[in-house]
């Protein structure tokens, strides 16, 4: 039986059979620009799934003939990609993505502390827990570092629907004790309380691939000893993250100076409260003070890099050439929702467009455009490492978890237009970047199994 005689399936495996998807590999497998390789990809390829996991990955013809009778899940046409990795956003604010007209201190008041006070309510949670999850995953999300509320339940509903889809989930429940409406304050006491019962009960529960995050909101919101409640649940469990936000907006940062006028800048806020170490993840960083990013290379933490909601609320044109100079891991991140879309190729571009303003800049000097590698980079591979997760996910290879995206070319009529002067991988992922969004999304795979709506 040759390559093109192999036995075509269309429905949906389980995570333990033994499969095939074919198509077009794509993948990053180093940061684009060093010294190794960058871009990867096998023009008719299949990867071998079973229990959840790549099990081998090569060219059709050679491959095939090697596998028997197995099923094969037919995407000739199409790209096979790593599954896209969110580094930070937030499920509570599903229902009041897009709200209009403000910056970032204005935000949250008016927009996101009235919609996140009914996540009291238990059932409240578990719906939009879900609604969130399946809207990811009907973007090619399979890997998210997701903020709940301040509520222990916003915590247990996002946990309970991620176990259920199998989906790899870093989240956690927001600690926030000052600086917020009432019904929306816990204590350092009550928060560090939670969280130990939260990572207790949930972080790298067997048959799951859930992980907890200690999760002060922000400076400006936790107290000192808020902060030293949280740094006490990463000493006493160590593989959990940390997850927070800093640098954002500039009157963020003039407030956090204010609240903790004995710390050197917004960063060393984290650091002087022992919060900031490998697994721990900063949204933003638009605005670091000399030294930050000397600080986060050398503790090993990783920024996330949201251009989407800097763009959306007026916050500000993250560095993103610079911070790789520096050696800070960098993810990408939709921060839904001051991020407008749940769509990590929208972000991309959203991260091109960043790029090309730098660029456009005073004194920016030579600097590239940013190239459909790096972006790639930044939303698989160079968030599983930022996360200490590359041993799992971010690349198409063997012994990592078959979490797989399917991307259609020709997902619309422009897209199809378009792709007609696509003369390369790269002109085509470029295209997908700019022009795509869900529809492009063909199938995503989650730990070996094809997901389906509903």
């Amino acid at each position: 039986m040759n390559a093109s005689e192999q036995p075509v399936v269309s429905d949906p495996t389980t995570s333990t059979d033994r499969h095939a998807l074919r198509g077009t590999l794509v993948d990053v497998v180093d940061l684009p620009g060093g010294d190794g390789p960058s871009l990867r990809h096998v023009e008719d390829g299949v990867l071998v799934v079973e229990g959840g996991e790549i099990r081998a990955v090569g060219d059709a013809a050679t491959l095939l003939p090697t596998l028997g009778d197995i099923p094969v899940h037919d995407h000739r046409g199409r790209l096979l990609l790593p599954g896209f990795i969110d580094a930070h956003l937030h499920y509570p604010q599903t229902e009041m993505i897009g709200a209009f007209g403000e910056q970032l201190l204005s935000w949250l008041s008016r927009y996101t502390f009235p919609t996140e006070a009914r996540f009291v309510d238990p059932e409240h949670a578990a719906a939009i827990a879900k609604r969130f999850l399946d809207e990811l995953l009907r973007n090619g999300t399979t890997t998210a570092v997701v903020l709940g509320s301040v509520h222990r339940s916003s915590a247990e509903a996002i946990f309970e629907a991620a176990a259920a889809r199998g989906l790899r989930l870093v989240a956690g429940q927001v600690m926030m004790d000052r600086h917020a409406p009432d019904e929306l304050l816990d204590t350092p006491q009550s928060s560090y309380d939670d969280g130990r019962a939260l990572i207790e009960r949930w972080h790298e529960r067997p048959g799951t691939r859930l992980s907890y995050a200690v999760t002060p909101r922000f400076a400006a919101t936790s107290s000192p000893a808020q902060l030293e409640a949280a740094a006490r649940l990463l000493q006493e469990h160590p593989g959990v993250f940390m997850h927070t936000h800093w640098a954002e907006n500039r009157d963020e940062i003039a407030w956090v100076k204010e609240l903790y006028p004995q710390s050197a800048s917004y960063l060393r806020v984290y650091h002087d409260h022992g919060l900031l170490r490998r697994r721990s993840v900063l949204a933003h960083g638009v605005h670091p003070a000399p030294g930050d990013l000397e600080l986060l290379a050398e503790t090993g933490a990783t920024v996330a890099f949201c251009p989407t909601s800097n763009l959306f609320l007026g916050s500000g044109l993250f560095d993103l050439p610079g911070a790789r100079r520096a050696g800070v891991h960098v993810g990408l991140g939709t921060d839904v929702g001051a991020g407008t879309s749940f769509s990590m190729l929208q972000t991309m571009a959203e991260a091109y467009k960043v790029g090309q303003l730098r660029r456009s800049l005073p004194g920016a000097g030579d600097v590239a455009p940013l190239s459909v590698a790096q972006a790639l980079y930044s939303a698989t591979l160079g968030s599983a490492r930022g996360l200490g997760l590359d041993a799992h996910i971010g690349s198409l290879e063997v012994g990592k978890e078959a979490d797989v995206i399917v991307l259609d070319p020709g997902a619309t009529p422009l897209l199809e237009l378009r792709m007609g002067r696509a003369e390369t991988v790269e002109e085509t992922l470029f295209a997908l970047m700019i022009l795509g969004d869900d529809r492009a999304v063909e199938a995503t795979y989650v730990h070996g199994r094809r997901w389906r709506p509903g």
